[in-house]
């Protein structure tokens, strides 16, 4: 099976409790991981995804309380689409009533796009042929309409061409199609997290970081040595260095702003979310990384409430 494709996605979140019901009561996904921001232990770090925690699945939010509106525009990750059974789509549009769903077409695929409650883009695409697919359900979302995953990823740019070379040299990306201003990339083999639509936006505005934006879009690595291969072609086809390899206790990553500003991580799909906790109990207590475990009682006495 490819191992191509988006990793996870992370955006920036207010309220961490209303993030948290969102997401796993509005929208289904299992809190896969409950963790804190590395870099601003204060805030929480949290990852949703499916039953297993497997890559092209995880959308993951740093919520900050007081983080002010992003602003939509060029050089950013503009919408992140899930799948869904395509028979399911006629109940997430009720269910989704009040997130201002509508439904499009793209690609020749309908698209039901809505807004989490930090103003976030998101989609639903209903997919044919994917019902028997495993299905993480523990709440109001029944099994049979549960999210399956990612579908793609629009990122909105003032170019795509040097982004598109990008993905085909070193994530395995290839042009598969285009609709209007969208340039559609696949990975061959790829389910979940196989699709990246580039939207060409030449004189729009730059995009501002903030609450329902995202943060960083990831791509997947198999291993330490296929990142060290991608990094290499970054260098040697682009001209783009990387960071220095980080430890992010579930996956070891690097991270590059790519021609159209967007900042993209490579993550490795080793060690996973079950290195610490058993995948039966992934979410149920805040795991902290070595360096921050000494000053436990301090970050829990200053995380939010959750309930």
């Amino acid at each position: 099976m490819s191992q191509n494709g988006i990793h996870h996605v992370t955006a920036i979140a207010g309220q961490a409790r209303r993030n948290l019901h969102f997401y796993t009561q509005i929208l289904g996904l299992r809190l896969v991981k409950k963790t804190v921001n590395f870099d601003d232990p204060g805030a929480y770090h949290f990852y949703y995804g499916d039953a297993g925690g497997l890559p092209g699945t995880i959308l993951t939010f740093f919520p900050w309380e007081n983080a002010a509106p992003g602003r939509a525009g060029a050089g950013e990750l503009q919408e992140t689409v899930f799948r869904v059974p395509q028979g399911s789509i006629g109940f997430w549009t009720q269910r989704l009533v009040n997130q201002g769903a509508e439904r499009t077409t793209l690609f020749g695929e309908t698209v039901l796009r809505f807004r989490d409650p930090d103003g976030m883009r998101l989609a639903l695409v209903g997919l044919a042929g994917i019902e028997a697919e495993p299905a993480w359900s523990e709440g109001e979302v029944p099994a049979e309409h549960a999210i399956r995953g990612f579908h793609s990823v629009s990122l909105m740019l003032d170019k795509t061409e040097a982004t598109g070379a990008i993905l085909g040299d070193v994530f395995g990306f290839r042009e598969v199609g285009r609709e209007g201003d969208v340039t559609r990339y696949a990975v061959d083999g790829t389910a979940l997290g196989g699709i990246v639509d580039l939207r060409a936006v030449g004189g729009f505005l730059p995009a501002r970081l903030g609450r329902g934006s995202v943060h960083h879009l990831a791509f997947r690595a198999a291993n330490d040595a296929a990142e060290m291969e991608m990094v290499r072609k970054l260098a040697q086809n682009h001209g783009i260095v990387t960071t220095e390899q980080k430890n992010r206790d579930y996956f070891r990553s690097v991270y590059f702003r790519e021609p159209g500003h967007v900042l993209f991580e490579i993550a490795t799909d080793i060690p996973g979310f079950a290195v610490d906790e058993p995948v039966e109990q992934l979410g149920a207590a805040l795991k902290l990384p070595a360096f921050l475990e000494g000053h436990r009682a301090q970050i829990e006495a200053s995380l939010p409430a959750l309930a």
